[in-house]
């Protein structure tokens, strides 16, 4: 007999979740926690429960963000984290750091100090390349010539306060996703020297504060009108593709 269900919810439970919880990981398909008195840190174990439905709402856990681990369940099948999209738990910008760093072969680049190194709830304004204000909003991502490849995730649309994204003199493929139109903020925009392909999307032409783009030396066949790029005043700005295309 092994227990798939594990259905405890306005049971007016206290104290912490044990971290043995995670050896419940392969057979457990539900565990609802939710409506009680929990408090601490929600444990990095519970991020080993692949495959089942994870209810911890209406606690009184730590303001200290989700393991990880947890959050990003929805990627391996996941029914529901519910507190997978509450901002204090499982900040959207440190999601969309994940997915861009899995799409981007991240386990092979040349320098990512304490990106996803085990640290469960490591700040993401500590991972290298990444600058965040105040308000830890990732305002800056400078991964250049560090060895990427693989794709640019779509995620990066979620980046919504960033200024300067500079991923240069790397071996990106495949398309820039539409997405990164949603970055209203960007006024510095390098992917030049990359394996990029097909056409730039037209969501480019919504980045208002644009101020510099380089996109030269990929497999563009295509690029959007910018108009609110003044090369006479911006001369770096460059729109060059590969020779020949």
């Amino acid at each position: 007999t092994v227990l798939e269900v594990l259905e405890l919810s306005s049971n007016v439970l206290s104290g912490q979740i044990p971290f043995q919880i995670g050896q419940l990981g392969g057979t457990l398909k539900r565990l609802d926690l939710s409506n009680n008195t929990l408090s601490g840190t929600i444990p990095s174990q519970i991020g080993q429960l692949q495959g089942a439905s994870v209810l911890l709402n209406g606690n009184g856990f730590d303001n200290k963000t989700a393991p990880l681990s947890l959050c990003m369940l929805h990627r391996v099948g996941v029914e529901a984290f519910d507190l997978a999209f509450d901002p204090k738990f499982c900040p959207i910008e440190r999601n969309a750091l994940s997915d861009f760093y899995d799409s981007a072969k991240g386990a092979e680049w040349t320098d990512r100090t304490n990106w996803l190194d085990g640290d469960e709830y490591a700040s993401y304004c500590d991972w290298t390349g990444v600058t965040c204000d105040d308000m830890n909003h990732v305002t800056k991502l400078d991964l250049s010539n560090n060895g990427l490849s693989g794709r640019l995730s779509e995620s990066i649309g979620d980046l919504t306060f960033i200024e300067v994204l500079d991923l240069s003199d790397n071996d990106i493929k495949g398309s820039i996703p539409t997405e990164i139109g949603l970055l209203s903020k960007l006024t510095y925009l390098r992917l030049s020297y990359n394996a990029f392909t097909g056409v730039a999307p037209e969501s480019l032409g919504e980045l208002a504060q644009l101020q510099l783009l380089q996109l030269q030396t990929n497999r563009i066949t295509k690029i959007p009108n910018i108009t609110q790029l003044d090369e006479s005043i911006y001369n770096n700005s460059t729109f060059v593709t590969d020779c020949g295309v």
